[in-house]
């Protein structure tokens, strides 16, 4: 009995999902950002992560059907099912200029 009520905390939650690409397990929304960019135009979601740049990288490159823009030491540019997958660290705040140095997603949805 015990072991059907701890059940649900053993299973690993699924995955968020923004426009049909999968978010960085553990990133943090950005309600401010996300705001910023929808005025540049179309939806779009920005989720801020603790790890380092090489591991987001490494995780968005990997999904399939994945097609590689670009990729640096300071960001990558992927696209998936039309959709603009966005990575920088560090990474500057269009509101207050602050240089952050955590890895921003944006995922864009034209």
């Amino acid at each position: 009995m015990l072991l059907l009520c701890l059940l649900p905390a053993l299973l690993p939650a699924a995955a968020e999902d923004k426009f049909g690409v999968p978010v960085y397990a553990g990133a943090k929304y950005d309600a401010e950002t996300s705001a910023f960019v929808v005025q540049m135009g179309g939806q779009a979601a920005c989720y801020q992560s603790a790890d380092d740049l090489a591991k987001v990288v490494a995780f968005y490159s990997k999904l399939p059907g994945i097609v590689v823009i670009h990729t640096s030491a300071k960001g990558a540019m992927f696209k998936l099912n039309g959709v603009s997958i966005t990575l920088q660290s560090p990474w500057m705040n269009m509101k207050t200029g602050a240089r952050n140095t955590d890895t921003l997603i944006s995922i864009v949805k034209n």
